[in-house]
């Protein structure tokens, strides 16, 4: 495992002297518009080692992406790597369905301690939820990036993710387009999490849950998501969304395109950067 090799996997050639936040900022930047957040394996009879050197040859070598459990872990390596203070924390997602947090945690996140700075940094959250920079630990401050204003707040030790919505512009059925909506509406939770560090190994019986439980999202639908430079694009079964963010002020314009099983390993292939080893059953 060779840092200059995950540099070249992320497209990432600017100088880089110290362990900063500019270099950490360029870095997560880099991460997340080369490699997606998917769950091809799963939907191609593949299993998911959580284990670095395959999570390394599996996203470095083949090209691929992953999940959370993967492409948090690789990024947590590559920044002790080059000598960031960094640890592994656990998050409980935000089920808007169940209008609640997971019972279990179900995701993996970073802090990285900079000049006796705390940030939080998720290169595996994926879709338009996915930070685009580094976020303060710090209660209660809004942080806008592209993807929208993100806020963290913290109670008794857990502290809470949240992005401030924006409506969305559907061109093909724009009476669709996100109502004007009041501001305790407006927001959008995504996880919670405290600050007890975590190692990998923790992560191991949920990795393999996910892989058979049915009810999870994972199972049910196959997912392929990538940042670009103006917005993120996600392959969701035959479903294909782009979005571009602040299309117009406070809008993000959302296209929509149903694809044949065809048009899916093209997509992959053309949008992604990614080919599959085996049949991907969407």
């Amino acid at each position: 495992m060779n840092i200059q090799e995950y540099f070249g996997r992320i497209s990432f050639n600017e100088p880089h002297k110290e362990a900063d936040l500019q270099t950490l900022t360029a870095i997560l930047e880099h991460h997340i518009q080369t490699i997606p957040f998917e769950n091809l394996s799963m939907h191609c009879g593949e299993a998911i080692e959580l284990d670095l050197q395959s999570t390394y040859d599996k996203i470095v070598r083949k090209k691929r992406g992953g999940w959370c459990l993967e492409t948090n872990h690789l990024l947590f390596w590559a920044l002790q790597e080059l000598g960031y203070d960094v640890c592994l924390l656990g998050a409980n997602s935000y089920e808007p369905a169940e209008k609640g947090y997971t019972a279990e945690i179900n995701h993996i996140l970073l802090k990285v301690v900079i000049k006796g700075d705390p940030y939080i940094v998720d290169a595996g959250f994926g879709g338009h939820y996915q930070m685009w920079q580094p976020l303060m630990l710090i209660s209660g401050k809004e942080q806008p990036q592209g993807p929208g204003i993100f806020r963290l707040m913290e109670d008794s030790g857990t502290w809470y993710l949240e992005k401030v919505k924006r409506k969305h512009y559907i061109p093909e059925h724009s009476h669709n387009a996100s109502p004007e909506t009041p501001e305790t509406e407006n927001i959008r939770k995504i996880h919670k999490f405290t600050l007890e560090p975590r190692h990998i190994d923790d992560f191991k019986e949920l990795n393999a849950h996910l892989q058979v439980a049915p009810d999870n999202i994972l199972q049910k639908k196959s997912i392929c998501s990538l940042q670009t430079t103006t917005g993120v694009l996600a392959l969701v079964g035959w479903t294909l969304t782009e979005m571009k963010y602040s299309y117009t002020e406070d809008m993000d314009l959302v296209i929509i395109t149903t694809l044949t099983d065809e048009e899916v390993e093209k997509t992959l292939k053309e949008k992604f950067n990614i080919v599959l080893e085996n049949k991907l059953v969407p």
